[in-house]
Formats: C-alpha cells, structure tokens, sequence
C-alpha cells in the first residue's frame, strides 16, 4: 500500500525507546484485560512467549532467535525480568 509523501507512521514519530516503552504499555492492558476475563497468567506468559518467539523468528530467522535465546539464562538469574522492588 502506498501513502503520499507526508504521512509518517507512528514508527517515523517515535524513537525505538519509546516504541517499546508503548508496545509495553499496550501488552500490560492486554495481560490486566485477559486477567480479568480469567484467563491464567501461565497461560499469558506461554501464549506471550510463543507470539513473541515467532514474530521475532519471522524478523530475523530461526539461526538469530536462537543465538538470542542462548542468552536468556544469564539474563533471568541476574533478575532483568525480575519486578519484586528491593526490600529497604
């Protein structure tokens, strides 16, 4: 589809920091939504990781994604995805 020369997509407004900033913000109403119709939350994360895996695997490929994942480990044991806040 082509769109004239002025119309920018929200992708040319937004620096890739607030991007993902916004798409966390969507995906947190998403998650509370389906919570509150009562779905799982093992279940959220599992349907969320597969959606993630395969738009990440249908960017980049399967050789990449893997290389990726390869890191996860260290990430998860070192607390990235951790959202208890430190105790004072």
């Amino acid at each position: 589809m082509n769109h004239p020369a002025s119309f920018t997509t929200a992708r040319d407004l937004l620096p890739d920091n607030e991007q993902k900033q916004a798409a966390l913000g969507y995906l947190s109403e998403a998650w509370a939504e389906a919570r509150h119709d009562g779905v799982d939350g093992d279940c959220l994360a599992q349907a969320s990781l597969f959606a993630a895996f395969a738009e990440l695997v249908k960017t980049y490929g399967e050789d990449a994604v893997a290389k990726f994942v390869e890191g996860l480990p260290v990430r998860v044991r070192n607390g990235e995805f951790s959202t208890a806040l430190a105790k004072q």
